[in-house]
């Protein structure tokens, strides 16, 4: 079994400080978090190391239907395993799938690196389940990185 790794950076014009808080807000994580194309929902939100989350994120409009969950919502369970003020976030996705392709813990880290001018923040996804196409996935983390952006420039 191939555990494969996803990942993408950007540029974004906001100190890592901003950027770190827009993790630790529901109502801020679920305005910019939903790749283009999908919205969110998040509940029961502890944003501590070992605290947990749920959120349910639903595609919008005439989608082809991809979701995990239903046929137009992904669930999964969030856990906070690492909170390094405005410097990293660690957590553990764990989506609520009947699917065996879509089953596992999906380690996801956060980086961000001041810059002279911005933060680079980049998202590593390790353990991505085989069911998530790499094509589809790597438009999404682009998507979020460029909501991130808008969210907090």
């Amino acid at each position: 079994m191939e555990n494969r790794t996803d990942t993408a950076s950007r540029v974004i014009m906001a100190e890592s400080h901003t950027i770190y808080e827009a993790f630790l807000h529901p109502k801020a994580l679920v305005s910019w978090l939903p790749p283009k194309g999908m919205s969110g929902y998040v509940e029961d939100f502890d944003p501590r190391e070992e605290g947990t989350y749920k959120m349910t994120l639903f595609y919008e409009g005439n989608q082809p239907s991809y979701g995990k969950t239903t046929e137009n919502s992904d669930v999964y369970q969030g856990k906070f395993l690492e909170l390094v003020p405005d410097k990293k976030i660690i957590q553990l996705v764990i989506f609520d799938s009947e699917s065996p392709e879509f089953t596992g813990e999906m380690k996801q880290t956060w980086l961000f690196e001041p810059l002279a001018k911005g933060t680079k923040v980049t998202i590593i996804c390790e353990n991505v389940p085989k069911g998530i196409n790499k094509a589809d996935h790597d438009i999404g983390l682009h998507s979020t990185l460029e909501n991130l952006a808008l969210f907090v420039e």
